[in-house]
């Protein structure tokens, strides 16, 4: 499946350097972006008749800050996906985040290439892109029946592992963050002193990767994991594969 392109994007960040920077990134993308370096400046972009998919914002914006703004800006446009950029990276912030709307937070400094593959996948959600089943190799899943298989093989699955494979699956052949998998699974902000990311992690790879199967998924050092039908190329699993 391409990745969506041509959308409307508004960022809204105090640092022009760095809005322009995305700018150039997204447009390169062949995304339509404007910039707003104030709140005001922002919701009143909202507010004009122009139809945004996705709003990129700081939260120490001036004269209006983000939380204002996507409260604001949330009754008037349910559908408009929000990604929120931010030093903050207090527990407290994302939470506040979360309940004003933001559909993601990520913390500065932040990764690029993490930041595309997020919007890439927000945008995907939120376009009706994704669709019932995804497949890569023999490994097939089936979002509306909550069905897995592999090769003929059943898969059972809780409905967090479900989740987690069905990140991976939207993301296939790219890291997916600990952060990301937590935020998106667990609906809440990432907790760095927890290993549940990595437990849930390692049931999802006992399950898909069986004795005798080329390995689908792999660690990532020091990003998270990944799924992909070249994983494991050449590469048998013996037992349990390490988380």
């Amino acid at each position: 499946m391409s990745y969506p392109t041509g959308r409307t994007i508004l960022i809204a960040d105090e640092d022009p350097s760095l809005a322009s920077f995305l700018s150039r990134e997204l447009q390169a993308e062949s995304h339509s972006v404007d910039l707003a370096h104030d709140g005001e400046t922002a919701l009143k972009a909202l507010q004009d008749n122009r139809r945004y998919d996705l709003l990129i914002l700081d939260l120490n914006l001036p004269k209006l800050d983000g939380f204002s703004l996507m409260k604001q800006a949330k009754p008037d446009k349910p559908r408009l996906a929000m990604i929120v950029l931010s030093a903050r990276s207090r527990v407290e912030d994302k939470v506040q985040a979360f309940h004003c709307g933001a559909d993601d937070f990520l913390a500065k400094p932040f990764s690029i290439l993490e930041l595309m593959a997020r919007i890439q996948a927000l945008l995907r959600r939120h376009s009706g892109m994704v669709s019932n089943i995804s497949q890569v190799a023999d490994l097939t899943l089936h979002r509306e029946e909550h069905r897995v298989e592999r090769n003929g093989r059943r898969i059972d699955l809780t409905p967090r592992e479900f989740a987690i494979l069905d990140c991976l699956m939207r993301n296939v052949g790219r890291p997916v963050s600990r952060t990301s998998l937590f935020e998106e699974v667990w609906k809440a902000p990432f907790d760095p002193s927890t290993n549940i990311v990595d437990v849930y992690m390692k049931y999802v790879r006992d399950k898909v990767d069986g004795p005798g199967e080329h390995k689908l998924t792999r660690t990532v050092r020091g990003i998270g994991y990944e799924l992909s039908a070249g994983c494991g190329a050449g590469e048998m699993t013996s037992g349990a594969p390490a988380a």
